[in-house]
């Protein structure tokens, strides 16, 4: 009998953030953590990988682990902190896990789509985590359901299980279904019928893998401990872990690591096409990313932002914590002083607790504080990484007018975004994106702003220092390098209104 997976469940409702939910902006793919490392506390390993991951999924956290005989699965709604404690993480014993923080892009917000996914296979079991978005959903759907048949005893097991309406799930079914060949192999004939982008960490009894799709447009790196392999979505998770960075993985690479060391394949050719967002906000300042700092690089869009569109002000402020980088380089390159005119609350996170409409209207503000000490009597150049719907910048700027702000200038360090994301980020609806409907002045009225900037789509492309065509800027341009399928077969709740008999399909009797 396959190994059992047990689980926390907790509520299925979906978790809202602290302020009105059309206030957000851009949200995180999820952030992924893997390692193979006998004689080390993996449970804890990955509990502390997923914390320094936090920032790219805040819904749900979940880790699998095993001790070479079973896989133990455990995952529930909320922050990796809320889910997890000190019993939770010794009962977890083995030499092999996963885990995974996320913010969903396919799928609702809720237990059965939190991830590490479980799936029972005739010779054991896997689980898998996923960072990015898939644009074959429906494809994949189709194949699943015209899987020969397994056993009825591992049939009704896989039912019992799995009932995710996601493209994890699907991908996890696909995978375990290897009854005449390893899962290493079998991995190489399904990674490249996938479209879309993927960086993937599973697992079986005695394995760990990793994948990255062919246009790499998701990060994952490779780290060293010193008695074994850590894979995470960024260089940071190793450094909290004590790993040292080996290599990014390749894009249309996979690999496999056990006890007979590190094996690497190559599935597919790779076309790399790195997500740029990232540098704007997605990942930690503190990560690397195709050899080139985050953190240097928004200073750097900040330097350009300056240049591009200067004004006469008396203080530089960023947006905490995401607009922080850029703003010290607008100051930096203008000569203005730099100072903080908002303070962030570090406890807010994401909350089951809703402020009611009344509260709302009272204008609750549970995230950004102005000091009005700093801001009383000057002209502000405030500066965020990015513009969505228009809501929290419209709040913001009234934020520092009812502070005694002379004049509010937005400075933004990204291009209008256009275009929604289908590669793992949750952008607005592109009817929702204020900068597609609005120009640049429109925009700074309709915030409220005495003047507004964007830089440029080369200034941003630069500061990266990547090469132009080795970068996904769909969101900003349209241009997707993944083509996309008919729009009727994309959509975050695709699986759950478009198939009605089972929420996965699985094998046909």
């Amino acid at each position: 009998m396959p190994s059992q997976p047990t689980s926390r469940r907790g509520g299925d409702g979906r978790l809202t953030a602290a302020l009105d939910p059309q206030d957000r902006g851009p949200q995180d793919a999820c952030g992924v953590f893997g390692v193979w490392a006998p004689g080390e506390d993996v449970a804890k390993l990955t509990y502390f990988g997923l914390y320094a991951l936090q920032h790219r999924g805040q819904e749900s956290a979940g880790i699998a682990v095993s001790n070479g005989r079973q896989i133990l699965v455990y995952k529930d709604m909320g922050l990796v902190s809320q889910v997890f404690d000190e019993t939770t993480l010794a009962s977890l014993k083995g030499h092999l896990a996963i885990g995974h923080a996320r913010y969903s892009t396919t799928g609702s917000s809720n237990w059965d789509n939190a991830q590490p996914t479980f799936r029972p296979t005739a010779g054991g079991s896997i689980a898998l985590g996923h960072n990015g978005n898939l644009i074959n959903t429906s494809e994949l759907a189709t194949m699943v359901a015209e899987l020969p048949r397994a056993s009825d005893e591992l049939d009704i097991h896989a039912r019992n299980l799995e009932s995710s309406t996601n493209d994890t799930g699907l991908v996890t079914a696909l995978l375990a279904r290897h009854p005449d060949t390893t899962l290493e192999q079998r991995a190489l004939e399904v990674l490249p019928r996938l479209r879309g982008a993927f960086s993937f960490v599973w697992m079986d009894e005695n394995t760990l893998y990793a994948a990255r799709d062919p246009e790499g447009i998701r990060p994952l790196v490779l780290g060293r401990l010193e008695r074994g392999w850590v894979v995470a979505s960024e260089d940071a998770a190793l450094a909290t872990v004590g790993a040292s960075v080996v290599r990014e993985i390749e894009p249309g690479e996979l690999v496999a690591i056990d006890e007979n060391g590190l094996r690497t394949h190559r599935f597919a050719e790779a076309s790399p096409k790195g997500c740029v967002f990232e540098y704007v906000y997605l990942a930690r300042p503190d990560a690397t990313i195709a050899g080139r700092s985050v953190h240097e690089a928004r200073v750097e869009m900040g330097r350009r932002l300056a240049r591009e569109y200067p004004v006469e002000a008396d203080l530089v402020m960023p947006v905490p914590e995401s607009g922080t980088p850029a703003a010290a380089g607008y100051a930096e390159e203008s000569g203005i002083p730099f100072g903080q005119g908002f303070v962030k609350n570090a406890y807010v996170g994401r909350t089951f607790i809703q402020p009611s409409q009344t509260l709302r209207q009272l204008g609750i503000r549970l995230k950004l504080n102005a000091l009005e000490h700093m801001i009383r009597g000057k002209r502000i150049v405030v500066v965020d990484d990015s513009i969505v719907r228009g809501n929290t910048q419209r709040a913001q700027v009234r934020m520092l007018r009812e502070a005694g702000a002379l004049e509010v200038h937005v400075r933004i360090s990204s291009p209008p975004v256009k275009w929604p994301c289908f590669y793992g980020i949750d952008f607005a609806t592109r009817a929702e994106l204020i900068a597609n409907g609005l120009d640049g002045d429109e925009i700074a009225a309709s915030v409220g702003a005495d003047s507004l900037g964007y830089i440029s789509l080369d200034g941003m492309v630069e500061a990266t220092a990547q090469p132009s065509d080795r970068l996904c800027q769909a969101c900003f341009t349209g241009e997707y390098p993944i083509d996309l399928p008919d729009e009727s077969l994309l959509g975050k709740h695709l699986l759950e209104t478009s198939i009605t008999s089972e929420a996965l399909p699985l094998p046909n009797p």
